[in-house]
């Protein structure tokens, strides 16, 4: 069974247990597929309807099958599950969990929605189509049963008019957000007939097994982060016609610059599918009157652009047109399409000089230069507009900063952007401008207040209705931020800091540029252990940077190797080696958390570690012959043991078979797309653990580490490993010998390959002969530090550095 069908047991109020066992989603297309994968990731199997074919194909006929066929009449809805393995980013977590979802019909399979315990409709966005499919649901559910809608915008609360009173208990909005896997946001809708303990163990559910990031909205056109977004980008539309800048200029300073994803604005629409954009902002001007329907009207240029079939990435062509290895920008006015144009002002530079996003925002908003004034022109009415939603979308700021945050990708949601720049100062200026202000601002700054978020005592306080109030959090979410603020650290360097979680567990941080290994983070990790083995039940290495770890400090030796300081690379790798044996044979449980990048060092921290609670976007893999190298921290030795330890007890197996594959792993530098491929990788064993959601990681880090320490860890057994010796040795290269010859790798990969061949080997010795790990570490280091000295080697790490990607010399 997967391991996340034990989390399928929510308690909800009143000790209400709801069970989702089996789920059924109804429409197969892009968003409804969608859905069913990621509740197979989770381990929840799927029934996917969708409706049934009037003709039959071509290759339907040669078959001589029929209308009357099941495979004919479930081909949509199949056909959509089997794209789910070649969609871009991937839906599924593994390939395996398509064995989880089972393809039906409307007409044939309506009946079976008695089997499944949570009914999940992404039909066409049309009311009556939805109360169509909604009456038949009514009709076939078993009581208890909960039914959602995934609409974008239509009124939860008409689809709802005329079912039964138990379906409309049970009835409520589930907008995800695409790709499902993805995009952490999940806005929840109820309507006024929703049973508050039904919404109180969606939102549980959903943040527990399904790993959003949940949101309460109120019944309102496209809720929350879709009314905000959808505004912001019409206003920035505006702002560049009335402005006169390009597509392009555009997108230069609304990505990164400003705390927003590095698609910004237009390519973001690209994205989207400019088709998929007019449908939501119709929505909302459908639904409105006055100023706020003037900025929801789709400018003339966009019109066409929609006729045309411009519609963005999925048309070939869009705001943005890719011309061989060229990227073309659209010209608004002639519908051309011309070289990409970057904005550049004083205030750009300066703000690449600030600290912190706070100072990045005043340095671009208070300049008055052209960057300057499109950024206070397109981020003034989208704070004043989310002002003067608050009561009507949402109930408090958070759910809409939060919304903007996971739903869209900025940084900062309004009331945060708004205490960066200044409150007070800002609300000034935008007064001067004739601007109106909404009246619960003028009053909170009336009454002396001067910011929509403060803290005090490491605790995070959020204005509303007059009064501050406490943030409170799902206790199972850590901030390490806030943790530090209020209790401090245990210590820290340079690269990396000890925090006490609590209940008797430390964590071990690495705060380093982009979390690169150096000596400073060895010395932590050395310092770590020894004061967890006096002090604590167990220690949690984990980080909420942007990634868990990249791997060793390039930089850093390449300067040593270049100053020919061999004996300071010896050093730094024999130390390395040891910190990692320190992880493995610590006398206190050890659990790792990666996330995200977790490359090269950062899988050689987490391979000795007791357990390792990975999230499900692990992206993890020993990249480091991508610079020319082999791991040098016991990375080959451990993933080796890794695949020896993953096989049955008792069981005769193919030693040469687990070299090859770790071989193989390492040479082609293999990275896990999910936590869940790292496992099938070896990376992970089975007892290791998977968060899916993020937020959550560092909370089930933690209870792994109490659940080992409270029955009675003890560090593995030191054990001699069988190796494939000369013999395996041989057979090893051969493989990578083919390749050459056969021209997909160079003469310097070869080089490489020899190296990692004879570590993965075990060296000159007889096949199967048992050595120590010692015995293989030696081995490795000695490979490395001969790598790092050729000149193709530091070639590939120069390369790496400068250009961010591998050379092929």
């Amino acid at each position: 069974m997967n391991e996340y069908s034990f989390k399928n047991r929510v308690k909800g109020d009143n000790n209400l247990v709801r069970n989702i066992q089996k789920a059924a989603v109804l429409g197969s297309g892009v968003m409804g597929a969608g859905i069913a994968a990621h509740l197979a990731n989770v381990g929840i199997p799927t029934l996917l309807l969708d409706i049934v074919p009037r003709e039959l194909t071509e290759e339907e006929l040669k078959k001589g099958l029929t209308l009357e066929d099941k495979a004919v009449r479930n081909r949509i809805s199949q056909t959509n599950i089997q794209k789910l393995l070649k969609h871009k980013p991937a839906p599924l977590t593994s390939k395996s969990n398509l064995a989880l979802l089972e393809a039906g019909n409307f007409e044939d399979d309506m009946k079976r929605l008695a089997e499944v315990d949570w009914i999940i409709e992404v039909v066409v966005e049309n009311l009556e189509i939805k109360k169509q499919v909604f009456a038949q649901v009514d009709q076939y559910r078993k009581s208890g049963s909960i039914v959602s809608s995934n609409t974008s915008g239509i009124s939860v609360e008409a689809m709802a008019e005329g079912r039964s009173e138990d379906f409309q208990k049970h009835f409520l909005g589930t907008h995800f957000f695409n790709p499902p896997r993805y995009l952490k946001l999940l806005e929840i809708i109820p309507t006024k007939h929703t049973d508050s303990e039904v919404l109180s163990f969606m939102k549980t559910f959903s943040e527990d097994v399904l790993g959003k990031g949940v949101v309460e909205a109120k019944d309102t056109p496209n809720f929350i982060a879709n009314r905000i977004g959808t505004y912001g980008l019409l206003v920035t539309v505006q702002e560049m016609l009335k402005g006169e800048y390009s597509v392009g200029e555009v997108d230069s300073v609304t990505g990164p610059l400003i705390g927003r994803p590095s698609s910004a604005t237009f390519r973001t629409l690209d994205v989207v599918g400019l088709d998929t954009f007019a449908h939501v902002a119709k929505n909302v001007y459908d639904q409105v009157e006055g100023e706020e329907k003037a900025v929801f009207t789709i400018p003339e240029f966009m019109i066409k652009m929609l006729q045309k079939g411009w519609y963005g990435s999925k048309s070939g062509q869009g705001f943005f047109l890719k011309q061989g290895k060229e990227i073309l920008e659209l010209n608004p006015v002639t519908l051309e399409y011309e070289a990409r144009k970057k904005l550049k002002a004083a205030s750009v530079e300066l703000s690449k000089q600030q600290k912190g996003l706070a100072n990045k925002l005043k340095a671009l908003l208070y300049s008055g230069d052209r960057a300057g004034e499109l950024l206070w022109n397109i981020t003034v009415p989208t704070l004043l507009y989310s002002a003067e939603l608050l009561g009507t979308i949402a109930d408090d700021i958070v759910a809409i900063d939060k919304a903007m945050k996971w739903g869209f990708g900025w940084q900062q949601g309004p009331f945060e952007i708004w205490d960066s720049i200044g409150l007070e100062k800002s609300v000034t200026k935008i007064k001067a401008e004739g601007k109106t202000v909404p009246a619960w601002i003028e009053k909170m700054i009336a009454d002396g207040v001067t910011s929509f978020y403060k803290e005090e005592n490491g605790d995070l306080y959020f204005y509303n209705n007059g009064e501050y109030k406490l943030l409170q959090e799902n206790p199972k979410v850590i901030n390490l931020k806030q943790l530090k603020k209020k209790n401090g650290v245990i210590k820290k360097n340079s690269g990396a800091s000890l925090i006490d979680l609590g209940d008797g567990v430390a964590l071990l941080e690495f705060n380093s540029p982009n979390n690169a290994i150096g000596m400073d983070i060895i010395q932590m990790i050395n310092y770590s252990v020894d004061e967890v083995e006096k002090n604590f039940k167990g220690l949690v290495i984990g980080n909420q940077g942007k990634n868990f770890c990249v791997g060793a400090n390039l930089a850093m030796m390449l300067m040593e190797v270049q100053d020919d300081n061999i004996f300071e690379i010896d050093l730094v790798i024999r130390q390395f080696q040891q910190a990692m044996m320190k992880i493995k044979y610590s006398t206190k449980p050890v659990v790792a958390a990666p996330f995200g990048m977790t490359l090269g060092g950062g899988s050689e921290v987490c391979l000795p570690a007791a357990h390792i609670q990975a999230s499900m976007e692990t992206y993890m893999g020993l990249v480091e012959v991508g610079v020319g190298l082999i791991p040098g921290g016991g990375g080959n030795k451990e993933l080796y043991i890794k695949h020896l330890d993953s096989l049955p007890n008792g069981v005769t197996f193919d030693l040469q078979n687990v070299a090859n594959k770790v071989f193989e792993s390492i040479a082609m530098a293999k990275v896990s797309t999910s936590g869940e491929e790292a496992r099938e990788n070896n990376f992970l064993n089975k007892a290791d653990g998977i968060s899916v959601n993020s937020d959550h990681q560092l909370y089930d880090a933690k209870q792994a580490v109490l659940a080992l320490s409270e029955t009675g860890y003890k560090p593995p057994v030191r054990k001699k490993i069988p190796v494939v010796g000369e013999t395996g040795y041989a057979a090893l290269l051969l493989g990578a010998q083919n390749l050459k010859l056969s021209g997909y790798i160079s003469e310097h990969d070869m080089v490489i390959a020899e190296k990692l061949a004879y570590v993965i080997a075990g060296g000159n010795l007889p096949f199967g002969t048992e050595v120590d790990e010692e015995y293989l570490l030696e081995l490795e280091k000695q490979a490395f530090i001969s790598l790092i000295q050729h000149p193709k080697t530091q070639a590939r790490m120069q390369h790496m550095l400068v250009k961010g990607k591998p050379l092929r010399n």
